[in-house]
């Protein structure tokens, strides 16, 4: 029989334990003395302390908020009232009371305050929002008031403890009448702080838990890392890794199942020589030897096996570890240096050094194209790890790049060429001095005319190099120098000179039979890559005097512009920029930058082609994008011929194999100094700089076409308008990019370089190179400066001519009175000569308008434009002809004459030198008659 609540009568109802699990208590104190139990104590003691300190702050900066507000409303409402229209009027009525108190009552109301009292300054109160009140004394200073003074206080009395402000009231005169206080309950400020409490306590609640809950997380990942160890703990275990990592003299390393490196001790890294951060990485791509390797990897147990490492013997044991914690069984190698065999050790370090020399001399000789910059990089390499002096003789053709075998025999004379070593008071002869080799038993001698290097371990018994030179030997040998060995340096079986390593007192070991093959390897390195800086030498200069040969030595005379030029070639090959200036009809004048791709003696020939087609082209007087159109044709005319000579019976000749002219770029320019228009076109080369008279330095912007060669679109050219005094900066791309400067920075550096003032177009040149030129530049760097002039207007005639035969005479005689007042009367008569047959022609087969202008210049230019593009040919007439004759009096009269194109028609010119008075050895007949022979 069971009771109500199922247990059998008499039982009493069982207890709830308060007793906790001692296994759970243990657990429990352990986990608080934990590591991760005391991060999270002081975590939560901040986080509890950081919160009540801001729930503190919000709560008195919400009082202090509410506290202002109310003296801001309070203060306002006072201000309000006391300027209001009547009051003071009010105030002096006969019942300031019955006028006032209703409205102060509505103001009160709608100012949202506590009171508004109206009083005399005295303090007796017309109106409150308690009529009880009203005449009766208001209570607290109101002299601040009285004086004038508005302000605000915390009120502290009756009727109640207030936030109040007083105002006082002005009559028209300025006088103080009266004073309007209002004010809100301290009760109701406190109110409204303790409205937010409620909020703020439960911010600071989320907050707190939220801290709380960081903390736990971070404490829990702390647990999990530490396993629950204390600090006491920890430190223990601290001290044991450090002491297997630094402390144990045996070298230990902890191999992973999957064949990773989990640690290694100091000593293993220094014995096994372990790249750094050699943690996580697979054993075979730790460096170790073969066989080392295959001993990790196996598994298998090995006790004091013997493995080399390098040039030390290690005893290796290994051994499998034990499960731990679910994971799998892995292997501990423990080692230790056994080797004691120091000299082999020393042995085979010096072979090391010696194959680690021989590596570097491979790397750091021949790093230039220089013959004495490659001999100097064979001293460095040998000093002071092989010889304490090294010194090297070449044969000068060597030095000059010329061939070494047109010298072959002639080894007894050499140039000192480069020398290094520890100490600078060497006795030995300086750089650039002449060596002479004259005793056959000398081991210099004696290593030329074997082919071979030549130790000599003692120079105290080298009787053959102490008879060369007496004395300089024996200032050698009380200097320290006691051993020496000769090594010819020879490429493809010639000899190009000697390179000589010596020992003094710093190094008291002498050569050995090991050290002459290792410097006669290192010879032999060596003379290969002087022989390559021989070549290119040769080439280089060979490339450098056609350069110079292809390009202007001097500017030719004209007047349009004042020009300086500088050409630099580039260190590692010539390219094919050229410039030139070309004297134009009509005094002007054309300015002309190019740029060959490539370098080389192909390049610098391929240079000198286009500039004599620019050359011929110019004659022609054509505009710049008509000039760089009809080059572009002839280039890519030049390519296919050339490309059809190589494919021919020869192509697999390398002797005629031919090279295309593509890839070239060129800017040419036009500038007319009579109207100061500068017309250019470009053919894929960067424009000019344009250096105003003011001083302002500009880029203009220019229609790029594609380079010559291509092909396929046409060229456009711009024209610009340039004041005398301008400077035009035509430059190749060299000048301003290079592998450590983009083109960008190349302008800028060179318009600093150009906004200097007062500097003529020679001293431009020296600013912009200084500025800009790089200790080696890697490409050609062709530059040309041209300050613009203008022809004065008192050397230029112009007249407009009728389509009249009869104005034939009268321009014959306006031209006749401009010479004489020019001085020019000696050339009178084959000036009107020409200009005679020239306007007739025009007036008969031309169009007009027709004018006629003379520019007197270095020579008398005479002009006859018309609107015609007839272009007239010399001939020889026929005894029946009744004309043709008149252009062959021009051409026979005039120094030049031709024709050129305009946009409206030609422009046929002559000039004529200023001191050509007599004019040619011909018949002349009557100017009036010439008429008649015009063609």
């Amino acid at each position: 029989m069971t009771g109500r609540f199922g247990r059998p009568p008499g039982e009493s109802p069982p207890r709830l334990s308060t007793e906790l699990d001692p296994g759970l208590l243990a657990r429990i104190s352990r986990g608080a003395r934990s590591v991760a139990g005391q991060v999270f104590a002081l975590q939560a003691s901040l986080v509890l302390l950081l919160i009540t300190a801001a729930a503190l702050a919000l709560v008195f900066q919400a009082r202090y908020d509410s506290e202002r507000d109310a003296r801001n409303r309070s203060l306002a409402a006072a201000e309000a009232f006391a300027h209001a229209p009547g009051l003071p009027a009010a105030l002096d009525s006969s019942d300031p009371t019955r006028a006032l108190q209703s409205l102060t009552e509505g103001a009160r109301r709608g100012a949202g305050v506590d009171f508004i009292a109206v009083t005399s300054t005295n303090g007796i109160r017309y109106t409150d929002s308690r009529p009880e009140l009203i005449g009766s004394r208001a209570g607290g200073d109101l002299s601040r008031a009285v004086s004038g003074e508005s302000f605000t206080e915390l009120f502290h009395g009756e009727p109640s403890d207030a936030v109040r402000a007083v105002v006082p009231v002005r009559d028209a005169h300025g006088m103080v009448v009266g004073l309007v206080a209002t004010g809100i309950e301290v009760k109701k400020v406190s109110d409204v702080v303790e409205g937010q409490l409620p909020l703020l306590l439960g911010a600071a609640g989320a907050a707190l838990l939220l801290g709380t809950a960081g903390a736990a997380l971070v404490s829990g990942r702390l647990r999990r890392q530490t396993r629950g160890l204390g600090a006491t703990e920890m430190a223990r275990m601290n001290e044991h890794h450090e002491a297997v990592l630094h402390a144990v003299r045996e070298g230990v390393l902890i191999i992973s199942a999957d064949h990773r490196l989990l640690l290694a001790n100091d000593e293993a890294r220094r014995l096994l020589d372990l790249p750094p951060q050699a943690e996580g990485r697979y054993v075979t791509d730790l460096g170790l030897d073969a066989r080392t390797t295959s001993l990790l990897l196996s598994g298998r147990v090995a006790t004091d096996e013997v493995h080399l490492a390098g040039d030390r013997l290690l005893a290796i044991n290994v051994r499998p570890t034990k499960p731990y914690r679910g994971r799998p069984t892995g292997s501990v190698m423990t080692l230790r240096d056994s080797t004691e065999l120091a000299a082999l050790s020393g042995r085979a370090e010096v072979a090391r050094e010696r194959l680690q020399m021989l590596y570097e001399a491979g790397v750091r000789i021949g790093t230039t194209l220089d013959v004495v910059r490659t001999a100097e990089e064979l001293t460095e390499v040998a000093v002071p790890r092989f010889a304490d002096f090294v010194t090297v003789e070449l044969l000068e053709p060597v030095l000059h790049g010329d061939d070494p075998e047109l010298t072959a025999g002639m080894h007894s004379e050499m140039r000192r060429a480069a020398m290094d070593g520890v100490r600078t008071d060497q006795p030995l002869q300086p750089v650039g001095d002449l060596i002479r080799f004259d005793v056959p038993t000398a081991p210099m001698s004696a290593a030329l005319n074997a082919g071979r290097a030549v130790l000599a371990a003692d120079l105290n018994a080298a009787m053959g190099w102490r008879a060369q030179d007496e004395a300089g030997t024996r200032q050698a040998l009380e200097y320290g120098l006691h051993s020496l060995i000769s090594v010819p340096l020879q490429a493809r079986g010639v000899v190009l000179g000697l390179a000589n390593f010596w020992r003094a007192a710093a190094t008291p070991d002498a050569f050995d039979e090991e050290d002459l093959s290792f410097a006669e390897e290192l010879g032999a390195r060596a003379a290969v890559s002087i022989d390559n800086a021989r070549r290119y030498t040769r080439e280089h200069a060979t490339a450098v005097t056609l350069q110079r040969s292809l390009l202007p030595r001097v500017l030719p005379d004209q007047s349009a512009v004042d020009a300086a030029f500088r050409y630099l070639p580039a260190k590692a090959g010539v390219g094919g920029d050229w410039f030139d200036v070309i004297p134009l009809a009509g005094t002007r004048v054309a300015l002309i930058v190019g740029d060959v791709v490539g370098h080389g003696v192909h390049a610098a020939a391929t240079m000198g082609r286009l500039r004599t087609a620019v050359h011929n082209f110019s004659t022609l007087d054509m505009q710049p994008d008509e000039l760089l159109g009809h080059l572009d044709e002839l280039i890519d005319r030049i390519d296919q011929n050339e490309s059809a000579a190589a494919a021919g019976p020869d192509a697999d000749d390398p002797a005629g194999e031919a090279a295309a002219v593509t890839g070239a770029t060129c800017l040419y320019a036009v500038y007319d100094p009579v109207s100061g228009s500068c017309t250019m076109a470009s053919a894929g080369h960067p424009g000019p700089a344009l250096v105003w008279p003011d001083g302002r330095v500009e880029f203009p912007e220019l229609p790029v076409g594609l380079p010559l060669g291509v092909g396929g679109m046409p060229f456009e050219a711009v024209e610009l308008r340039l004041p005398e005094a301008s400077r035009l900066v035509l430059f190749t791309d060299g000048l301003l990019e290079d592998r450590d400067r983009d083109f960008d920075a190349g302008q800028v550096l060179l318009a600093d370089a150009l906004s200097r003032r007062g500097r003529s177009p020679d001293q431009a040149c020296a600013d912009v190179l200084d500025a800009l030129l790089f200790p080696a530049p890697s490409d050609d760097i062709a530059l040309l400066i041209a300050d613009t002039r203008r022809l004065e207007a008192d050397r230029i005639a112009e007249w407009e001519v009728p389509a009249d035969p009869a104005a034939v005479s009268r321009v014959r005689g306006a031209s006749a009175r401009q010479l004489a007042a020019w001085g020019l009367e000696e050339i009178a008569f084959a000036a009107e000569l020409i200009l005679s047959e020239l306007v007739t022609n025009a007036i008969r087969y031309g169009n007009a308008p027709i004018r006629v202008r003379i520019l007197r210049d270095r020579q008398l230019i005479c002009e006859v434009s018309d609107a015609s593009s007839t272009s007239p040919h010399l001939r020889y007439a026929a005894t029946t002809d009744e004309g043709g004759r008149g252009l062959f009096l021009v051409a026979q009269y005039a120094d030049r004459w031709g024709t050129r194109y305009t946009e409206r028609g030609k422009v046929i010119w002559a000039e004529l030198s200023l001191t050509n008075g007599g004019g040619p050895a011909v018949p002349t007949p009557d100017l009036d008659a010439l008429e008649d022979l015009a063609w």
